[in-house]
This record gives structure tokens, sequence and C-alpha cells, in this order.
């Protein structure tokens, strides 16, 4: 494995971000025990704990005005010299096309320059701020900077490209005013992925509100759906549906809520999932092993349909299975494991789909100082590639293995031990 990737996740960085983790994890476990009503407070420490939260305030600012040189796009704009060359995906063994979420500050159209940066062959970015339910329209010159630039960069934003919807949304919302704010913002989106060529546009599916059942959720979830395809046809954009960690009262996290919200789509040509893998193992669906994953995708399969997968977050877990924690890991450093990846990239299931990466790369430089390091996509990139008809039981990947499970080791016996406590808690409060 590169050296910077070892190197990205030392001791100092752990040290660093401890209390910004600490707090971050205390919010979860507040926000399990109070079961939040609607997914902006289920989702509020989330947005500051991963990496593509914490970007969104500067990304989409120029959206209206791309041409404007603020601070934040100068700041945002890529180095000239790629962290990492990008792979011709044909003359990989399996057609995967992986890359992350990254930075669109400055305009949509710099996500392309940013993804190419680190090597990636797909990628997802936030359309317009996810914080805030009022945003500028889209500019036409980003939107033509940005087909532009998917042409130069040889880029197929129909099929590899993958925007994050709001976590603000709740598309099952019971109250009117709320769902209409909801709904409204989420059709936005649809009309700006139609503007930009892209066909596949991922969201969480949204929270049961007030005193309402999950099956009046999931009904809401579908209805919203249906009413947001019928207004934004003939688009061919595909709502993609992302599984979710259980949290709370946040519905998608099992697999028979997929296939509720599918069944009740009219056009089931605009309908899709995205697997998040440190989701599902959250939820309690174990990856880790061949055995156990090929299990996992039969029965996604059976009660879903493989032909409705449509995308992959690819997150490693800091927390461990069914634990309804959503703390993504670094590839290989967590509970899930180098061996989860490996059966991932080299099933034909995922082949031409987007993967993408949503890692932490938050890292303590020699100033001290903690900042995003783009160099760890750029190596997650090119390890995930590299397991790509590699043999699991080979001395190369049994180091690669070993390295970064001993990297993750301090984080994966903190969280084991939060796990137990609560579970401690949980059984006490039942007696």
């Amino acid at each position: 494995m590169a050296k910077s990737a070892v190197n990205g996740t030392n001791a100092k960085a752990s040290v660093a971000s401890r209390k910004r983790k600490a707090k971050e994890e205390t919010q979860e476990e507040q926000q399990a025990d109070a079961e939040p009503e609607t997914p902006v407070s289920a989702t509020a420490a989330k947005a500051k704990a991963n990496v593509k939260a914490e970007k969104d305030d500067l990304e989409v600012k120029a959206v209206a005005t791309p041409a404007k040189k603020s601070k934040a796009a100068k700041k945002a704009k890529t180095d000239d010299e790629p962290l990492a060359s990008r792979t011709d995906v044909t003359q990989l063994k399996k057609a995967m096309y992986i890359g992350a979420h990254v930075s669109s500050a400055g305009g949509v159209q710099n996500s392309v320059s940013n993804a190419a940066h680190i090597g990636g062959n797909a990628f997802a970015l936030f359309l317009k701020s996810q914080r805030k339910w009022q945003n500028p329209p889209l500019a036409d010159d980003a939107r033509d900077a940005f087909h532009a630039a998917c042409a130069e960069a040889e880029f197929d934003a129909s099929r590899h490209c993958l925007p994050h919807g709001s976590y603000l949304v709740n598309l099952a919302q019971a109250e009117e005013a709320k769902l209409d704010q909801a709904y409204t913002t989420f059709v936005d989106d649809l009309r700006r992925c139609d503007a930009l060529g892209i066909c596949l546009y991922n969201f969480h599916p949204g929270a049961v509100a007030g005193n309402g059942t999950r099956e009046s959720a999931l009904d809401r979830i579908a209805a919203a759906l249906n009413r947001a395809h019928a207004d934004t046809a003939p688009s061919k954009v595909v709502t993609v549906i992302e599984n979710m960690a259980g949290q709370g009262t946040t519905v998608g996290d099992r697999f028979e809520d997929l296939a509720a919200i599918i069944a009740q789509i009219d056009d089931k040509t605009r309908v899709g999932v995205c697997i998040d893998t440190c989701h599902a193992f959250a939820a309690g669906y174990d990856l880790r092993t061949p055995e156990s994953f090929n299990k996992v995708i039969a029965e996604f399969d059976r009660i879903v349909g493989l032909q409705y997968l449509r995308a992959v977050h690819l997150n490693d877990s800091k927390a461990p299975l069914a634990s309804h924690r959503d703390l993504h890991a670094n590839i290989g450093t967590g509970f899930l494991g180098l061996r989860a990846f490996h059966s991932l990239v080299n099933n034909d299931a995922f082949a031409g789909l987007p993967m993408v990466l949503e890692t932490p790369i938050d890292r303590v430089g020699s100033d001290g100082k903690e900042s995003e390091n783009r160099q760890v996509w750029a190596d997650e990139i090119k390890l995930l590639e590299s397991l790509i008809g590699m043999d699991p039981e080979s001395d190369e990947f049994k180091m690669k293995e070993k390295a970064l499970q001993a990297e993750g080791a301090e984080e994966r016996a903190r969280l084991q031990e939060q796990v137990n406590k609560k579970s401690a808690k949980d059984v006490k409060k039942k007696r």
C-alpha cells in the first residue's frame, strides 16, 4: 500500500481528532436514545463527521456565478499535478468505476477536475448546499462548463456521476408544509441533474415522522417519488435510494423497506438502490467473508432485485456489526476489513456501476493543523483497483490486510467498548 495512505492515519492524527470524534459519537448516541422524528436531527452529527458535509458550505456558492474567483474557489482549486493517474477501466479484469465524493466548490464543473485529480473513474458531488433550503439556480455557464469538463476528461456523467441529495429532505414527512418544502428541494435537484446530463440521483429515504408508522413512512416516500417522476417527465433521471444504518427512526436499513418503496413506484425505470457498505454492515448485514458476502447479495436479489442496484458507497465501518451507528472508516481499517472489499470488486453484480468513496480524509499535517488530504482517496482508489483479480490467499493480499487492520486497531477497540457499554445499559433498562 502507498506510504502516504499509511502515514495519513498515524497516531498523531488520531489524538488530534479525539475530541471531535468523541463529540460526534456522543451526539449519535443521544440521537439514537431520543428516537428523532425527522432525519434533520438524525443526520446532524453525520453532516459534521462526514467529509461531504464539511465541504458543502463552500460547494455551490459559485454555482450561480461560477466565473467569480472567491477565496473558497481558489482554495478548492486542484493542483496541476494529479495525485494519481486514472486507470483505463478496459484494462481491468472487471469494469469497476471507482471514485470519491469530491468538492464542487467554485461551481459544479470543478467536481470533474477534482475527481480526475485523485485518479477517479466515478464521482459524487453536492449539486447545491445540503444544509440550506434556499439555493441560487444553476447558472447556464456552470452547466456548460460541467459538460465541457466531462467531455475533456472523458467522464460519462450519465453513468458514473452520482450526486448526493440534501440531508434536510425527508420525503416521509407527514406534515404537509414540511413535505412540500422537502419535495420542492428534491425536484429541484432532479432538474439540475437533467440540465447536467446526469442520470442517477442518490438520496436518503427519510424517517418516521411524529406518531406515524414505518409502513406509512414508506408509503409517503413512494408517493413522493411517483409525484416527482411525473412532475419531471420526460426526464430519465433515476432516483436512487440509499440503504441506511438504522439509527433512530430512519427507514431503509432493511432490504424489505427498499422493496416496499419500489413495489409502489409506477415507473420502475426511474428508481434504483445505492448500497452503502458501512450502512449495510451497521444494519446487520455481514459482508466480511466471501460466504456471508454472497449470502447478503443473494438476499438483496431475492428481496429487492439486482436489476435495481445502480450504485455503491464504499466505506469501511468504525463500529461493529449491527451497531446501527453510521461511522465511516478508511478501507480495510474498520470492522468490515479488506476481504469485504475484495469480494465486492470481484463480483460481477457491481461491474459498470459508480462506486464512490466517502471515507474520512482529515489528517494532521506537520504544522499540527488538521486538513483534508485527498491523497488518501487517491491511494484508496488504487488499493481497490489492485484487489480486482488478486488472490486473497496471496502474501501480497495478506500483508495489505494485516497492515490496514493494525492501522485501525485502536479505533475499533474504542468503538467496540462504546457499543458494549451501550448494550449493557440497554439490558439494564429492560430489567
